[in-house]
């Protein structure tokens, strides 16, 4: 039997608008993703690695076009989806690790602040029920006192 893919990309393209120009920074990948499976993007500095996904969530700067293509996860094309559709996936079913710490958290609030809003956005949770949850995370990546 053949596993159905939790993410399955076909044929993706993304253009930035430089000038008067149309530029394809990501052009016609495709690749799947089984559950549990691990695929690393790998290549030069500048080759396209980070607009690729950049590109999955279209959480794109506003030079970029609305990418093509395909980008089916679990049965849902996510570039077809609504502004609304694609909030309730992002850091609840769907998220991505930046490579630049320091555009990651605001130095003004604490961890636990950014943490509780995560909470509030994706879970639902307010007041004792986001702190809780909040410290429980930190717990979870070996911070012993997070409180």
């Amino acid at each position: 039997m053949v596993e159905t893919p939790v993410l399955h990309v076909e044929k993706l393209t993304t253009r930035f608008r430089l000038g008067k120009q149309l530029v394809r920074v990501v052009d016609d990948v495709s690749f799947s993703l089984a559950q549990g499976q691990t695929l690393a993007l790998v290549g030069e500095s500048g080759c396209g690695k980070t607009v690729t996904a950049l590109s999955l969530l279209r959480i794109l700067p506003q030079i970029a076009e609305k990418p093509t293509g395909k980008v089916i996860y679990r049965g849902e094309n996510l570039l077809e989806l609504s502004e609304r559709g694609l909030r309730q996936l992002r850091g609840g079913k769907i998220a991505m690790i930046f490579q630049d710490p320091s555009s990651a958290l605001n130095p003004v609030y604490t961890v636990g602040d950014q943490l509780d809003e995560v909470a509030a956005l994706h879970l639902g949770l307010t007041g004792e029920a986001a702190y809780v949850r909040a410290l429980s995370a930190l717990k979870e990546v070996g911070i012993s006192s997070p409180e």
